[in-house]
């Protein structure tokens, strides 16, 4: 498993757009993508619970790979967050 912490910097947190392309971006790969905040787990792919975890600008997610592909979801995922949130 590889984890990165990230602190959000898109004005309004993730909210539906950015939520769809991560979740777009997530179903890309066969690891299981998990964002954690605050104890509660989602996993990257189930858009509407992402948008629940109701992040905001300023808050600091956890992001969990684990699986087959790992090293490439890790690195995309990672790439996403920088430069879409």
């Amino acid at each position: 498993m590889k984890k990165f912490e990230y602190v959000i910097r898109d004005e309004v947190g993730i909210h539906a757009r950015p939520a769809g392309m991560l979740a777009k971006e997530a179903k890309k790969y066969e690891s299981k993508i998990v964002i954690c905040r605050d104890g509660k787990k989602v996993e990257a792919t189930k858009l509407m619970a992402v948008m629940g975890l109701g992040v905001k600008c300023g808050n600091t997610v956890e992001v969990e790979v684990e699986g087959a592909d790992e090293d490439a979801a890790f690195e995309a995922v990672k790439a996403f967050f920088e430069t879409n949130l």
